[in-house]
């Protein structure tokens, strides 16, 4: 794939997520809940993440995941394979 078009892929991407959820009121009530993570979401998704446990934070709008460790067990990012969180965008 040309350099140019794998530039543009993630952007194109995170616009394309940006049409399919939306973030929660403002008035501050968190969903908390596991969301169906959209095949868009999934595609882009590092291989290595629970795509199961997955939430979306209200107040950063980004997809969380459940990460279970072998001492703990916490809350990341989910993350493309480059490494970028991915992330949703407020609908006006």
């Amino acid at each position: 794939m040309p350099r140019t078009l794998t530039f543009l892929a993630l952007p194109l991407a995170l616009l394309g997520l940006a049409a399919c959820e939306t973030v929660p009121a403002e008035d501050g009530a968190p969903t908390g809940g596991i969301v169906t993570v959209p095949e868009s979401v999934s595609s882009i998704a590092a291989p290595f993440q629970d795509l199961t446990t997955a939430r979306i934070n209200p107040t950063d709008g980004c997809y969380w995941y459940t990460h279970k460790g072998p001492v703990e067990t916490t809350q990341l990012p989910l993350r493309t394979s480059a490494g970028n969180p991915i992330c949703i965008r407020p609908q006006s």
